[in-house]
């Protein structure tokens, strides 16, 4: 499957505009990781880690509730031929599917999951609105504040990162810059200048 072919699945299921473009962010951070891996000699599919990223919560909206998300998600993939690699991944991103996670990529897309969504947050009180504001001190500072982006479990976010083998505080710096070189199409790259 292209990023073409799984976006198109993306847009057919997801309407909400913030849900699309955490698709994006995650899966921005996870193509970064896929290319520093490719980088570094291990054998890596690119393309295949985007589409996971981008489909990982495809079914969100019409499968709000676990266990529906991602196991009844995971069935329509399936009948479209997605691939059982891609579809594996995305069931182990769910800590409640029972699915292990053994592969890197399944390590790396829940690894970035949680701490894409945060950092949109973190963005979002910044006074631009911008991800180029954002650093791994205001982000740590803002893990610590449990009343800030309740809904992002910090658990996750740091057995993440042990999960992966990297240091909580690169890998926050990582998904930093790797979402600030896609700042625009997250719509992230802050207010106008006569707005902020």
């Amino acid at each position: 499957m292209t990023r073409a072919e799984a976006w198109e699945i993306v847009c057919e299921f997801v309407k909400n505009d913030a849900l699309r473009r955490h698709a994006v962010a995650v899966e921005t951070c996870v193509h970064a990781y896929a290319r520093r891996f490719e980088q570094e000699g291990r054998e890596v599919d690119v393309e295949k880690w985007s589409v996971t990223a981008l489909l990982h919560d495809f079914d969100w909206e019409i499968h709000p509730q676990a266990p529906d998300h991602p196991m009844k998600g995971e069935a329509i993939l399936k009948e479209r031929g997605v691939d059982d690699e891609i579809r594996r991944a995305i069931l182990s991103h769910a800590q409640y599917s029972g699915v292990a996670r053994e592969s890197l990529l399944e390590k790396t897309l829940f690894a970035c999951d949680e701490l894409a969504g945060f950092l949109t947050a973190v963005s979002y009180v910044k006074p631009g609105r911008s991800i180029q504001e954002v650093d791994t001190r205001s982000v740590r500072k803002k893990m610590k504040d449990k009343a800030f982006a309740r809904a992002v479990n910090r658990e996750d976010i740091v057995q993440g990162a042990a999960e992966m083998g990297v240091d909580l505080d690169e890998h926050i710096a990582f998904c930093i810059e790797a979402m600030q070189a896609n700042a625009e199409e997250l719509g992230l790259a802050g207010l106008p200048q006569s707005e902020s």
